[in-house]
């Protein structure tokens, strides 16, 4: 292993992370090719093969297992170091790696650059998307924190709570129970809703909704994107359970109608979530600080 660089473990990581060369291509902003490349070189060193193929699927031989552990402790020895010496430099020069789940993108990035005009020389990697992949980044240590719903059960982390995050029904704006007042539960079970995977954060609080009152609601759609969701929507598909954030444009243009539902919006919180042994770098403090102070009135702008 005296022969591996640190280049060939940031890729093997990443591309085990993920078991997708494709995925770790697009996050690295390399081409597929690479990865293989960095990856056959880094088994010759090792005298092994690190993946399988089976099928259509990727998976860790092994080796690539034992590897994959040794890997992420000597890249977080470097990136420790690296941590401790920027510290030594205040927050200026710092930088913060956050991850974002997918509904908290239409507010996010706005946060970031009220942060960046404070902070100038702080260096900010965002990565958006699902839960399921946010949370996997926070317990694999290769963000600094996140910004989404609620926090991962199973992971030992410190999070806050920073804003109200409301979640409501909607439907296109000539729908007939958009001009309606008052709408029962009830009313909606002959409505075919269009909903997020299994996983999201929205879709579990749906699911919540829904059972509370007993009632099973009929699923037409379910799809990955709030965007797509919103367009099928708007195009006279069905309803939908989704976050007020996302719904700016929607709403401001005519083209949505938030419906008066009994029960709704439904109130949760957006959290900033950490790992409890997380290092906070004086970066990092800041912008912990800063979201907790500035997200709250930034958001009530949204709504």
């Amino acid at each position: 292993m005296r022969n591996a660089t640190i280049r060939q473990l940031q890729i093997f990581s990443v591309a085990a992370s993920h078991l997708s060369f494709a995925r770790a291509a697009e996050q690295l902003h390399l081409t597929h090719a690479a990865i293989s490349l960095q990856v056959k070189q880094l088994e010759e060193v090792c005298g092994t093969l690190l993946f399988e193929r089976i099928g259509k699927r990727v998976f860790l031989t092994e080796a690539g297992e034992v590897l994959l552990e040794h890997a992420r402790q000597i890249l977080q020895s470097l990136k420790d170091a690296d941590e401790a010496l920027l510290a030594l430099k205040g927050v200026q020069g710092g930088r913060i790696a956050v991850a974002v789940a997918s509904t908290a993108e239409y507010f996010a990035p706005g946060l970031l650059a009220e942060f960046c005009k404070k902070h100038a020389d702080v260096r900010i990697r965002l990565l958006i998307d699902n839960r399921d992949t946010v949370s996997r980044l926070l317990a694999g240590n290769e963000v600094d924190l996140a910004i989404m719903g609620r926090p991962p059960a199973t992971l030992d982390a410190t999070a806050r709570a920073f804003a109200p995050h409301p979640l409501v029904i909607v439907a296109s704006a000539d729908h007939p129970l958009s001009r309606r007042k008052n709408i029962a539960v009830e009313d909606l079970t002959g409505e075919t809703l269009i909903v997020r995977e299994s996983g999201s954060g929205t879709r579990s609080a749906m699911a919540e909704f829904f059972q509370e009152r007993s009632i099973k609601p009929r699923i037409g759609m379910e799809m990955a994107s709030n965007e797509a969701i919103k367009q099928a929507v708007v195009a006279g598909l069905g309803i939908s359970f989704i976050s007020q954030h996302t719904l700016g444009l929607e709403l401001s243009a005519g083209r949505l109608s938030i419906l008066k539902v009994e029960g709704t919006p439904v109130m949760r919180r957006w959290h900033m979530v950490r790992h409890r042994s997380k290092h906070m770098t004086p970066a990092l403090a800041a912008f912990w600080d800063f979201v907790v102070e500035f997200a709250p009135a930034y958001l009530r702008q949204l709504v």
